[in-house]
């Protein structure tokens, strides 16, 4: 029964992930468009930056924004962070069930660095803890002072660490990771900055004091970092479903044209909610960064091999499934923990080895995603001949 609770928990903790993060990301960009979309008119109290009319669910709204506080404070205030934390807590216990618990499957690539399952878990939390306090420390530099400047920083940093990662874990985890480090930037970014500094000014104002405009500044500057960067999260975070994203040889700069993209489709709409003019340019850039993408993918796995033979028979491919594949890929699996066959794919027969030649094609030949951590020692010359015996199968 274990395997089969084990899949039913890391079900059910993904599903959480992932309603929490829709909660979180759907108030982000919500606010983030509120506050583009303010404007400025004679008549609107002292202290408001500017406000939104807007319409939905039959009614009208008036949405004023006060840029410090309002003169006093309302009796009922409504706070937005329960969003973030949960989103944080549910991707970490996610973390925990799938990557920690099966880290010799998903995190550990023995061609890469062979460390035991707790090595791997302490570079995990490790990464995740420093990859924050650098973060915070360059915001909190001079650099934090100049936008253009704090961002090609983080840009910087973050492509760094995901070129480090790739260095330590399998394709797989280190992609996940580099998604963790910035999820774990995000919600901290709540939790550290923009939280206790609404909670400063709350109080304050419950003290007759003004509160301090730089409390407000900080907040929003780091609300923006948060918004910037959660398309290429969420790319990221579902980047380990598909092997060309994480499995191939330079999957570090995949995430650097990622956060790119992410970036530039984001200040399309952050523009048009200001009322800027339309950057339709963007979209060339995105459709740049996305072919970027497809061609890096194709430039095959981490590792060189030798050339496969010209023509391969169909033996020897069958030999190396079975060897290599098919003790998970099984209609009863023979490797602990592994209650059903993955995706439900079996490749204990002829018939089946060729059925699946495409995903053995994209998920064991043009990239090393399969097996999992390597965990059955494929070579570098059986995944060529693997990419062979696929070139020669009818389209």
């Amino acid at each position: 029964m274990e395997p089969i609770v084990w899949e039913w928990v890391n079900v059910l903790v993904r599903w959480l992930h992932v309603i929490t993060a829709i909660a979180w990301i759907g108030s982000s960009f919500y606010f983030i468009h509120l506050d583009l979309s303010l404007r400025r008119r004679d008549g609107l109290p002292p202290g408001v930056a500017g406000e939104a009319w807007q319409v939905h669910g039959g009614g009208f709204y008036n949405m004023m924004k006060y840029t410090v506080a309002p003169p006093e404070l309302p009796e009922k205030l409504t706070w937005f962070k329960w969003e973030a934390y949960a989103t944080w807590l549910s991707g970490f216990a996610l973390l925990s069930v799938l990557y920690y618990h099966g880290a010799a499957l998903y995190m550990i690539d023995p061609a890469v660095l062979d460390i035991p399952w707790w090595g791997a878990v302490l570079l995990s939390l490790g990464a995740l803890g420093m990859g924050w306090h650098v973060y915070d420390r360059l915001c909190k530099s001079p650099l934090g002072k100049d936008d253009v400047k704090l961002a090609a920083a983080g840009f910087v940093f973050l492509v760094l660490v995901a070129w480090g990662l790739s260095h330590l874990f399998s394709g797989r985890a280190a992609m996940l990771h580099v998604g963790a480090l910035i999820g774990t930037m995000m919600s901290a970014n709540v939790f550290r900055i923009i939280i206790p500094n609404q909670t400063k000014a709350v109080a304050a104002m419950k003290a007759g004091q003004v509160p301090d405009p730089a409390l407000g500044k900080q907040a929003k500057q780091r609300s923006l970092h948060n918004n910037y960067l959660t398309l290429p999260v969420v790319f990221l975070m579902i980047s380990n479903h598909y092997p060309l994203a994480f499995g191939t040889r330079y999957s570090w700069v995949i995430v650097a044209v990622v956060l790119v993209v992410g970036a530039v489709i984001r200040h399309f709409f952050n523009s048009r909610h200001a009322g800027k003019p339309t950057p339709w340019w963007t979209w060339a850039v995105a459709a740049a960064g996305v072919a970027v993408i497809v061609g890096v993918s194709a430039a095959g796995t981490r590792t060189e091999s030798a050339a496969a033979p010209v023509k391969v028979e169909f033996a020897q491919v069958e030999e190396v499934v079975l060897s290599r594949c098919s003790m998970c890929h099984a209609a009863q699996p023979v490797w602990e923990g592994i209650g059903v066959a993955p995706r439900g794919v079996t490749l204990d027969s002829a018939e089946s080895i060729s059925r699946h030649a495409p995903q053995i094609r994209v998920w064991a030949a043009l990239s090393d995603a399969m097996p999992p951590g390597n965990v059955t020692g494929i070579t570098p010359e059986e995944r060529r001949l693997l990419a062979a015996w696929t070139d020669q199968l009818p389209r």
